[in-house]
């Protein structure tokens, strides 16, 4: 089975979103999906992998065109059914803490005290152990994962801890940051608002 979706022009996260629901369609064979900017082709081929789908991407006349490959067996990372008392204990197991930055500074007021007030939650959170499951940056928040930022080093450091940090390709794309992105991996709002909505803790920092 061969199926073709098409994204071009649309926003994220609709690409991921229609990427998700073909792929639900399907028994098996290859979907083929087409966008048109940089950040759908990073979104929809992460999504895909993460699926346990293999993925090809191409290049064609400025359009990205992605090969998804689903094996007639269905879902490659389907699990095996488990008691809800097992449930119920991975559920426990896996609860994270996650805190959501909105901003590169910390509270309204004063830019200079809310610089002053983002460098030192930074680094309190660095000490922190164990450190923060999750840290995710949206809107002007990304101007701390990339270049000039003030808690980089922090930031690297909980890292290499184990902290994932993700930051929105949207909001990269916006203030022309991508290029520029120092720690951490691009993101899209389908896995963003998976954390968020997922077990656990969210802290928003605004």
């Amino acid at each position: 089975m061969r199926k073709e979706v098409d994204c071009r022009g649309m926003a994220c996260p609709r690409p991921v979103l229609e990427t998700k629901k073909a792929l639900e369609q399907m028994t098996g064979g290859q979907l083929v999906v087409t966008v048109d900017n940089p950040v759908a082709r990073e979104n929809v081929t992460m999504f895909a992998r993460n699926a346990g789908f293999p993925v090809i991407a191409e290049e064609r006349d400025g359009l990205f065109v992605l090969t998804i490959t689903k094996s007639e067996t269905g879902d490659q990372t389907a699990a095996k059914p488990e008691s809800s008392k097992e449930a119920s204990a991975d559920r426990e197991q896996t609860r994270t803490l996650t805190y959501f930055f909105t901003s590169n500074i910390l509270g309204q007021g004063s830019p200079d005290l809310g610089l002053t007030l983002i460098k030192s939650l930074f680094n309190t959170l660095a000490e922190t152990n164990p450190a923060p499951d999750n840290l995710i940056f949206l809107n002007s928040g990304v101007f701390l994962t990339c270049d000039s930022s003030p808690v980089l080093e922090q930031l690297k450091k909980m890292e290499a801890a184990g902290t994932r940090i993700i930051s929105c390709g949207t909001c990269l794309e916006y203030y022309k940051l991508k290029e520029k992105l120092q720690v951490g991996r691009v993101s899209n709002m389908y896995e963003i608002n998976q954390i968020l909505s997922g077990p656990g803790k969210v802290i928003t920092v605004p």
